[in-house]
């Protein structure tokens, strides 16, 4: 048996409306993680973006794991708040410590 590799998650609750839509962004995050071979760890919820705490802790968690990438509904919910406060700066964050971005929507 093969085992797959494990993908973290990344939602910002600010980028949705309501808490509706933050349980299908999540539920989103899993299907796609099937979908595509992998499995879904953490899922990381960015609640207050000034701060940027959840993900400090995505980072953390990939630089003390094998984990090589980080899904998110869309590229939108990577911005505001440290650090950098860019999708690209953000996505950049991650690529130093060997972790690929994916998005459930690429738009």
């Amino acid at each position: 048996m093969t085992t797959r590799p494990t993908l973290l998650g990344y939602v910002r609750a600010d980028a949705l409306s309501c808490a509706e839509e933050l349980a299908a962004a999540t539920d989103s995050l899993a299907a796609f993680a099937s979908a595509e071979g992998f499995t879904l760890g953490t899922v990381y919820t960015e609640r207050d973006a000034a701060e940027s705490a959840a993900f400090h802790a995505l980072l953390d968690e990939v630089k003390r794991s094998d984990v090589r990438a980080v899904v998110v509904p869309a590229m939108n919910h990577l911005g505001l708040g440290d650090p950098g406060g860019t999708p690209a700066a953000m996505r950049q964050h991650l690529a130093f410590h060997h972790a690929q971005v994916l998005a459930v929507d690429p738009r």
